[in-house]
């Protein structure tokens, strides 16, 4: 996981790599013997296998909202 990182790292800081096709940096990531889910991740934009090599987990929460719906709980009136 470290070189993978350390890679993501490369790449946010090489402005060349960033604004690559997925092409060029699959080929330039297979050079270097990048994890295979980071070049999953590239080739075909599937994030599970780096997400887990990672050890990130689904962040995303559904959003509630508590409002009220009486007009005398209502601030305006």
């Amino acid at each position: 996981m470290r070189d993978t990182v350390e890679l993501l790292e490369a790449i946010g800081r090489d402005a060349t790599l960033r604004r690559a096709s997925p092409e060029v940096l699959a080929r330039t990531l297979r050079a270097v013997n990048a994890s295979p889910a980071l070049l999953e991740r590239v080739t075909f934009g599937d994030n599970t296998a780096l997400t887990s090599e990672l050890g990130l987990s689904d962040r995303y929460t559904e959003h509630q909202t508590q409002t009220a719906h009486d007009d005398e709980d209502s601030l305006f009136n």
